[in-house]
This record gives C-alpha cells, structure tokens and sequence, in this order.
C-alpha cells in the first residue's frame, strides 16, 4: 500500500512549554474541515494539554477524537499504549483524514517513529512528517545547559568525562528527529535573539531540516501537514544519543507532582508567589487550571522558566468538579514539599 493510501500522521515534539498545544490548536482552527484526530502525551498527572483541546470547539475534532495517553512518557510505553490507541483509531468506521500525535516535553521522538514500523500499523499509517517546537527566547538564553563554558572546559581536560545536561541531550534528540523546526514566540524575541536562537539551531539539526518561525503557534496547515517524510522509513538519517543502547531512555533526571489549592481569589498574587518559586527552585514547567471565586470559567495557568501566562479557556462544565490544580515539573530533586509550603499548596 502506497504512502497516499496510508493515514498520515504528525508527530509534534518540542520541550516544556514551546508552544505545542498551541500551534496543535491553532491548527485545529485553521485546517478547513480536515478530519483530524489527537493523541496527546503527557508528563505529569492531570491532562491540561488535552482539556485545553478540548475546549477549543473545533467542529473538525471531537472530544471523542482526542486521546490523552498521561503520567507516562509515550516514547517508553509504545507498546502498552500507543499501539493500541492508534489502532483503535485506525480501525473506526469513519477514521481519521490524519493523526496529530504530541508528545510530552521530556520525549524523545525516534522511538516513538520506529513504533510506525510494527506489523499492526506498517500498511495503514505513516509518519508524514516531525515538528520540533521550539522557544525560541528560551534557547536563545542557552535555556539547555546550566554551564555550558564550564561543560565544555571539563571535557576538555578530561575525555572520558560525560558531562551532557539532560535538557540539551532532549532538545538535540527532537531537532535531530525533526522535518520542520517552528521557531516560536517570535513576539518575545529581537533581531539580535532570533538571530542567536537560529544559531544554536542550525548547530543541532540536520541539513535538510526546514526551519520556520511564528508567534503563538500559528503555523498555517499547509505548511504543517503533508511533508511526506515518511520518517519510518528515513530513520537512519535521524540520529540518536541512544542509537544501538538497549531501552531508549528513562525520565530519571526529571520529576513531576501536582499541587492542589482552594479557590484562588488573587491570581496575580499566586503568579507572584510562583515566579519567585521556580526562581528558588529547579522549576521548568508549570501548568493547569484554578477556580476563581464569582468566575463561572476556569482559569488556565501556563509557565515556562520565569515566563507565566493566564487566561479563562471556557465555563465550568456541570458535571465537573471545580478544582484548582497545579503540574510542576523540574530536574530531579525537586523538594516537593518545599514548593508546596511557599505556594500555600498541597501535594496530591
């Protein structure tokens, strides 16, 4: 069966808070009647990514066509959920025109690739093509080394130290996978950023890797879908840090828990409270949802680094439980009990 036989599908990768959700949205709202389906993959507890989806409206994409796969990273489950899911999909009566497949922050995207090789969907589906989001302010800030003069000093002088920082190890995993580079949030960055962070990824992708940039996600569909990578099958030009070593990788550098609150009356004082925290802490990622009191919509909270962002996405649902609830996600050693004293948050 011929590649424009098989369901393409997408897989969009990218580090903690590039940008993914939002350009999948967008693309959800741009992509003129295209039948699509999600699979979303999360690093954490509670599904923020797919609720925020969800309430998006996108009459293309129905809740029943969003699949969240949470609280594990879909690069190192493939065959327990993955396969699975996209079978299920693939089987419908009336499947999917295309798959978009978002893997969480902490993925690497070459062993969720070669899944596409397995019997069970070898003739019926195929990668069309790999998006790497990225922040571009964030690389632009060397976001991916905490020291990378004195890294490169201490290899130096000895050759068989290994010094690689795990963020800079996944953020050149996704940019070596990659078919198409979105270099987002180009409204936060200046002639002289956008110039550094285009540097250092020139430095990480491959030749032939397109490189794009945009502001809030919004890549036009045409751009996005139909590369034809057929990345499956190209799997050797995408190299790994992992090639020929058993089991890809495990998230042991990195950990994650929730944090429950009461309704917060003061938003700005809890985005306040939170800054000040990931400032005093190894805090990479924040993200979910609070209850304000008197507000009959919830109210998203979404932080990368220093960076926080707030919105009301859409009413409470009826059959919902109005909730205030909080991912945080950092490097190894995150004193959870800590954080949650100085944010006036419960672990949960």
């Amino acid at each position: 069966m011929s590649n424009l036989q098989r369901i393409p599908a997408t897989v969009i990768t990218g580090f903690l808070g590039a940008g993914k959700t939002s350009m999948i949205r967008h693309l959800l709202q741009t992509a003129n009647g295209k039948r699509l389906a999600l699979i979303i993959n999360e690093f954490g507890d509670i599904g923020v990514d797919g609720n925020i989806l969800k309430a998006c409206g996108a009459e293309n994409c129905a809740e029943e066509d969003i699949v969240e796969l949470a609280n594990g990273c879909i690069c190192c489950t493939v065959a327990d959920d993955f396969l699975p899911t996209i079978q299920a999909l693939i089987d419908r009566p009336d499947p999917p025109e295309h798959i978009i497949i978002e893997t969480s922050g902490l993925a690497l995207p070459k062993p969720l690739i070669k899944a596409f090789n397995w019997p069970e969907v070898k003739t019926r589906v195929t990668v069309d093509g790999v998006v790497a989001v990225i922040d571009g302010r964030a690389v632009a800030d060397g976001r991916f080394a905490d020291d990378p003069d004195a890294v490169a000093a201490q290899r130096e002088a000895d050759p068989n130290l290994d010094h690689e920082n795990p963020l800079e190890e996944v953020f050149e995993e996704q940019l070596l996978a990659a078919d198409m580079i979105v270099l987002n949030k180009s409204d936060l960055m200046d002639e002289a950023t956008t110039i550094s962070a285009r540097a250092i990824v020139d430095d990480n992708r491959r030749d032939a890797t397109k490189v794009v940039t945009a502001s809030g996600g919004g890549v036009d569909p045409l751009v996005l879908l139909g590369l034809g990578a057929a990345a499956e099958d190209d799997l050797d030009s995408r190299p790994s840090h992992h090639d020929g070593v058993d089991g890809d990788h495990d998230h042991d550098d990195f950990d994650s828990f929730t944090l429950g609150f009461d309704a917060v009356g003061e938003p700005e004082a809890l985005e306040i409270l939170l800054k000040e925290t990931v400032a005093r802490h190894d805090i990479l990622r924040v993200k979910g949802f609070l209850e304000i009191p008197g507000k009959p919509m919830r109210h998203v909270v979404q932080g990368v680094g220093g960076r926080f962002e707030r919105y009301f996405d859409r009413p409470w649902t009826a059959d919902e439980t109005r909730r205030s609830e909080l991912v945080v996600i950092g490097l190894k050693g995150l004193d959870a009990d800590a954080i949650a004293g100085e944010l006036g948050g419960r672990i949960i």
